[in-house]
Parts: C-alpha cells; structure tokens; sequence
C-alpha cells in the first residue's frame, strides 16, 4: 500500500477550538485543539518542529520526502507546495494578513507567501467571514488601529460575507481577514506559517509583526476597497475554487466513479464512506478522514457513497 492514513496532528495554538474536529474525525483528535495540519511538510512560524506531520512507521514526513522524493513528488515538481489544514473556529480569530510572495521573498527569505482558500464544513446559522476592506484605508489610519489596538474600527472597515456548508471561497495574500466563531473548515494555502496579526492583544498574543516590527510588516496589507462584484469573484462557482486559486494551489470535489490524475496531494472525505482505488491501493476513505498519496500510488478512482476533495500544490508545466 503507498497511500498513508494520516492521525491528527494538532500543534498547539493561541484561540480555542469547539470539538469540531474531533466530532468530524470520528473522535480520532483532541477536542480542545482548533487546527489539524494534514500531511504538513511545514513548521509553525519560530516554533518548529511543530506543525511537521508523522507517517504511521514514525517517520517524519519531511525527512520521508527529503530521502525519496521522486516517489513522494515525483520527477516535476521540487516541494509538496501545499499545506492543508482543518481548522475549527471556536471563537472568531484575530483579523489578520498574509504576505505575498514578493513580500516574502524580500523580508522572509522564502519563495511562497500564503494566499489560502476555504472549503466550510460545517458553519451555524448566520455564520460570515471578514474578508478585505469595505473602503479605502490610509496607511496612517490602519497604524493607529493596530498600534493602539481599536479592534471595533479594524472589525468596521471590513466586508462581513455570509458563509455556509460547500461553499469554496479564495483569500489572497495581503487580504485583511478573519474566519468568524462556529465554523469548520479545510483550509488550503500555501506551505509557509505567515501571519500578520491586526488584531492580537485580545487573544492573548503579545504581537505578531513576524518580527519584521509593524512599520515594515503593514506594508503588506491591502489596504484598498473591496467591492461586492470583487468579493464574488473569490468565490467557486462550477468548480470548489475560482480560477485565481490555481497559480496557488488545486482544490477539486470528487464523487463515486471520479479518477484521480497521478501526484503527490491530500485527500479529506467529506461525506459518506467509500475506498479509494489503485495499482497498488485499496484504502478506505470515510467523512472525516484523513490521506496522503504519494506520486508513487499512480492513477487512483475513488468508488462508494462518498464525497471528498483532493487538495495539491499548483499543477507543475508538462504535468497532464
């Protein structure tokens, strides 16, 4: 067998988590942590080797790819370009950014920046997101808000957009943002742990400028009005992701009968059960579960009553 059932992994982290995971995962993850990192080649910003996943022989999974990676990656691609994360909003997090790539190449010494997108899972009744601001904001106003912490204007100036079960929405790097209370969700980014925090004195956190200081760290915050037809545009529509997600990462639901195109990627069962087929695999795939499938588990069909997304790093040139 070369694809890998994946347990949790949980790293700790600063808001709370309300058990959704672990209700979603068959009870198979802490109910107090709010974050699962899925087959995670990443670290926690400063803070590694948290975040980095385990395989089931106790390997770690980046050292596994580091001595293999032709059968992990195959022969087009460098990296797994992808982190994967389920994610449980038990309280609304901290309105906060994420770099572009330019940005992080200059000041972070690292070729990704983290644009991310969301699959929601689960969400109550009137559940929203802030994504982007809702009017122009000078970089003078925006300073005095995060330096003396007036979390009620930050949260004002931003759009507040509705959210519920199967929707698919894209957040670029440099967005102002924040994933609101009673959601579940998998979020798909890019493989970095970059986050300027807005908001943090009322989370607990005593800053969170990546160390940059917040004069150099706002600098990449996209300050700029964003309007409803902008916002629409985030959103999938015939397909989970709109098309800007995809110079980013892929993000695609499949069904009974739906193949799988040979590469390295994560899987997450989303709703029933079923197995996923191969040369070399016959696994088991139910709502909640977790796969890691290696280049080296070639072309794959996934069969039974069940939903899932496969979830990988950008399409590589030449790869089919």
């Amino acid at each position: 067998m070369t694809v890998e059932v994946l347990s949790a992994n949980q790293p700790e982290t600063f808001y709370r988590g309300a058990g959704r995971i672990a209700g979603f995962r068959n009870g198979a993850a802490l109910p107090d942590r709010p974050e699962d990192w899925v087959g995670s080649v990443t670290t926690r910003f400063d803070l590694g080797p948290a975040g980095l996943s385990t395989l089931s022989d106790g390997r770690v999974l980046a050292d596994a790819i580091a001595a293999d990676p032709r059968w992990w990656l195959g022969p087009l691609r460098t990296d797994a370009g992808v982190l994967v994360k389920l994610l449980d909003a038990g309280q609304r997090l901290p309105l906060h950014v994420h770099p572009d790539r330019r940005f992080a190449m200059t000041h972070l010494a690292s070729p990704y920046g983290k644009t991310e997108a969301w699959v929601i899972v689960s969400a109550r009744p009137d559940a929203y997101v802030h994504l982007g601001f809702a009017r122009d904001v000078s970089a003078d106003e925006l300073a005095g808000w995060v330096t003396n912490q007036q979390t009620g204007q930050l949260l004002d100036a931003t759009n507040k957009i509705p959210v519920s079960a199967g929707d698919g929405i894209l957040c670029p790097a440099g967005l102002p943002h924040a994933i609101g209370d009673g959601i579940l969700l998998v979020e798909v980014q890019e493989p970095t742990d970059f986050s300027v925090l807005l908001e943090y004195a009322d989370f607990g956190v005593a800053d969170g400028h990546l160390g940059l200081g917040y004069d150099l760290a706002l600098r990449c915050v996209d300050r700029s009005k964003w309007t409803p037809q902008q916002l629409d545009r985030l959103r999938g529509g015939r397909h989970l992701l709109p098309d800007a997600a995809d110079e980013f990462f892929t993000a695609r639901r499949l069904r009974d009968g739906d193949r799988l195109e040979q590469g390295f990627s994560v899987l997450v069962g989303m709703a029933g059960q079923g197995r996923i087929i191969g040369e070399h695999d016959d696994v088991l795939l139910r709502r909640g579960d977790t796969l890691l499938v290696p280049y080296a588990a070639g072309p794959l069909r996934l069969a039974g009553s069940i939903e899932a997304i496969r979830l990988a790093g950008p399409q590589q040139p030449g790869s089919r």
